[in-house]
């Protein structure tokens, strides 16, 4: 480490603090800022313990939030620390943090003298003093530059009853994945933080490391202000906002839920990242080259945040980035332009990305007991897998307990009179499907017409949803109401329709040239016996 631009740099840290704590008048004699140090090095015996012999690793990158400092040929780094902070190691390409039990990386250090205030769910005990050294391990492994990740938007579990769902419904079909990690898009749990634990081990039979994202339902309710409201996550997941590389790929996970009380004591959030987790974005991809991808993740969608004006300054001139939301129950493809507020050279892809849990475990059972949950949209609950390649990506959206070549439900009426058939329309719900996305249909093998995008709801979770209002004394959690769906596709049948049984094809091509087709039968009959 450059010990000059070190001392500049923890100088420039303690004036700025001292400049704060004195309310904009610079004091004469600044406090020395707190100063964590330690190393991180190749643990060659998996013993967390840097022994004789072990190597210490230059260049790896360590935070506490705000500032990255890089560690120097001894492997050793320094980094200002207050009361409240975590320190964390970023994961080089190559190398792994350890793993807890449930395969939850271990890659920070918790320094909080004091403990976290009193809540209901309890948040990280007194950790005393700043150790002398705050060392990291990390153990080698073999990264290419095609990797797979599970991604999970809202797993939302409210009980063990909710786990046991996610459990049967994502987690089995997934065994035995080759993915290099899965991470959750945040509200991990839904308020009841005594679930992360049950859900955490439910998922670990994967055998892959886990990331987490905060969500609004993983906050304690009881802080008194923002920056108490996800002690208990981590005390159980460690940072909420952090990075890590896989392969060629910059990962940088952030808390985008900020949460407040008015002047009646009550608890609200916005989306917004404010100033620290910037300044961190901004310090952590400047040591991230230029043709490496970038991935955001985040709970609230970055499109709705209050500071995404300030999250495009720092990543519209990087030519490859991509982020990742929840929270909506909704699966959305964005590009965002220049009307948007973007001013990169090409649009940048926001997903939003469709949930575990649906619409939160919500709906009748099928026949194995597990509510339907299909989201507003009317999207089936599910998961994805993104397959990187250097700087490229493709993701595949699955719903869950389907095969993977469900993408799509086409909506048609079972009968059709004659002469009402160039006035019918039919409605292919194609689920993962965006604006850069090609659907066409055809009926009986003749020309394919193109279908166009329409705004409208999903007309089977319209059903259901009313269904459900009908209904007196479910044994069910009724579901939500139904919103406009950004995925549903519109074209007329032919006009000249014989009678009888007619074969309906839907033939959808996604933005990476992947095809999918769907069927649905449909009579016409006279239009007397309409």
């Amino acid at each position: 480490m450059n010990r000059a631009f070190l001392f500049l740099t923890t100088f420039a840290t303690a004036f700025i603090y001292g400049f704060a704590a004195s309310g904009g008048q610079a004091e004469t004699q600044p406090p020395a800022a707190k100063l964590a140090k330690g190393r991180v090095f190749h643990d060659a015996d998996g013993n967390g313990k840097f022994d004789e012999g072990e190597k210490p690793l230059a260049g790896i990158r360590v935070s506490n939030g705000r500032d990255v400092a890089a560690t120097d040929e001894a492997g050793r780094y320094e980094i200002p620390v207050d009361d409240d902070t975590i320190i964390f190691v970023i994961k080089p390409r190559g190398w792994r943090s350890p793993l807890s039990k449930t395969n939850l990386p271990r890659f920070y250090y918790l320094h909080k003298p004091h403990g976290s205030p009193k809540s209901e769910f309890p948040g990280v005990a007194p950790t005393g003093p700043l150790p002398e050294a705050i060392d990291f391990p990390l153990s080698p492994q073999d990264e290419p530059d095609k990797f797979r990740a599970i991604v999970f938007g809202d797993t939302q579990t409210r009980n063990l009853r909710d786990v046991q769902h996610l459990a049967h419904d994502v987690v089995e079909e997934l065994a035995g994945t080759k993915a290099a990690f899965g991470i959750t898009l945040g509200d991990i749990a839904f308020d009841d933080l005594s679930v992360w634990e049950p859900q955490a081990e439910a998922i670990s039979v994967l055998g892959i490391p886990w990331f987490a994202v905060a969500g609004n339902h993983d906050t304690n309710y009881d802080a008194k202000e923002d920056i108490h409201s996800d002690e208990s996550f981590e005390r159980f997941f460690g940072p909420s906002c952090y990075s890590f590389n896989y392969g060629p790929v910059h990962f940088v996970v952030l808390d985008d839920v900020e949460c407040s009380r008015n002047e009646k004591n009550e608890w609200s959030y916005r989306g917004n990242l404010g100033e620290k987790q910037l300044e961190f974005l901004k310090n952590d991809l400047a040591g991230v080259p230029e043709e490496n991808l970038v991935v955001l993740a985040m709970h609230i969608p970055l499109i709705h945040l209050d500071d995404r004006a300030k999250v495009y300054r720092l990543i519209e001139n990087r030519p490859f980035t991509l982020s990742l939301s929840g929270h909506t129950h909704s699966n959305e493809q964005h590009f965002v332009e220049k009307n948007g507020g973007w001013n990169g050279a090409r649009p940048h892809h926001h997903i939003i990305h469709g949930t575990a849990c649906g619409s939160w475990w919500n709906g009748s059972p099928d026949e194995r007991g597990i509510p339907h949950a299909t989201m507003v949209d009317g999207t089936p609950n599910g998961y994805s897998i993104i397959a990187f390649d250097g700087n490229q990506y493709v993701q595949d959206y699955k719903a869950a307990g389907r095969g993977k070549n469900y993408q799509m439900q086409i909506h048609a009426p079972e009968t059709v009179p004659a002469a009402e058939a160039a006035q019918t329309y039919i409605l292919a719900n194609v689920f993962n499907s965006s604006a850069r996305s090609t659907v066409k249909m055809r009926v009986d093998g003749g020309a394919w017409v193109e279908m166009r995008r329409a705004a409208v709801e999903d007309p089977a979770y319209r059903r259901a949803y009313e269904l459900d209002q009908q209904l007196k004394d479910n044994p069910w959690v009724d579901l939500p109401k139904p919103w406009r769906s950004t995925h549903i596709w519109s074209a007329p049948l032919p006009a000249a329709l014989a009678e009888g049984i007619h074969l309906i094809e839907v033939e959808t091509i996604d933005m990476n040239g992947k095809k999918f087709t769907g069927c649905r039968v449909f009579r016409i009959v006279a239009s007397d016996k309409s």
